[in-house]
């Protein structure tokens, strides 16, 4: 192929990744800007959700169309109260203080792996997508279900956003943010809306690794990766800014794409993080946070 329909190529890569990253890294950004942590496990809700998409296609083999939906109904909703768990056995306990709160979910990602590998074995394990076809352009032939899986990851965050921004527990949840005292004044649950946001958080990543996993493999150590992006996709958009968190997983999933595509996924990682150190250099809240963050 000449530059052009390799360039395509690259977008298109580029287009699925931003959204399933937009998708992940919205729940860490969530999880921060509301509670003021940071939840070193979400890698482990990303790798959980892919394992029980493995683990609901086995149930139902043969079937993949059944088990991918009630993996993406069920798996999400079992990580959601996996994550509500941890608030109150965890983060609640030790009040949410954000060095413990570190320290604290190192420890969950550990315990997460090891119960999954205790479990499910270390082997990567593939899961069947739920339909196959191709959509043909002039110059190749591309999954149809990659496209699939950046229109859920597109609809999923305009629903999540529509939630934040339009319905009461957003509204608890941009009040918790703005002043935790005084909405708690105002009668607003804040324990219960920690633990919501730390599951909607969960869930998302959860949502996000049941769709990856029939382009990837289920392993227990798959959280690694999108953890790291998440994290440099929220530092670059500001810590806990929705708005920062869409436009830099875009900018970060389409050069990625790019650069996987004409060089290698290594060498488009190395410069996602040295745009990181830039950004921290330039602009320490991140483009789209608080300049003197």
């Amino acid at each position: 192929m000449s530059l052009g329909p390799h360039l395509f190529l690259a977008l298109l890569e580029g287009t699925v990744t931003a959204l399933v990253l937009a998708l992940t890294a919205l729940g860490l950004s969530l999880v921060f800007g509301v509670m003021r942590i940071v939840n070193i496990a979400h890698g482990e809700f990303f790798m959980l959700g892919a394992v029980l998409a493995w683990w609901f296609a086995s149930l139902v083999s043969g079937w993949p169309v059944v088990g991918f939906l009630l993996a993406l109904i069920l798996g999400p909703l079992i990580v959601g109260g996996v994550a509500v768990a941890a608030d109150w056995l965890i983060l609640r306990r030790i009040d949410y203080d954000p060095e413990s709160t570190i320290v604290a979910t190192i420890g969950l990602l550990y315990i997460i792996q090891q119960v999954v590998l205790t479990l499910y074995g270390g082997d990567a394990k593939a899961v069947e997508a739920p339909i196959y076809f191709r959509v043909s352009f002039p110059w190749f032939g591309y999954s149809g279900y990659k496209l699939i899986v950046a229109g859920a990851s597109a609809l999923l965050l305009v629903t999540t956003w529509i939630a934040i921004t339009r319905t009461e527990i957003g509204l608890q949840m941009r009040a918790t943010q703005l002043d935790e005292e005084m909405a708690q004044a105002f009668g607003v649950p804040v324990r219960r809306v920690y633990a919501a946001v730390f599951a909607l958080g969960a869930m998302l990543a959860a949502v996000a690794g049941v769709l990856v996993v029939p382009i990837q493999q289920a392993h227990y150590l798959m959280g690694g990766d999108p953890l790291l992006l998440s994290f440099i996709v929220v530092i670059i958009g500001g810590l806990g800014n929705l708005r920062g968190t869409l436009v830099a997983a875009l900018i970060i999933g389409i050069t990625d794409g790019i650069i996987s595509v004409f060089f290698s996924p290594t060498l488009a990682k190395v410069l996602a993080t040295l745009l990181v150190a830039l950004v921290l250099v330039i602009r320490p809240g991140g483009l789209f946070g608080d300049e003197d963050s």
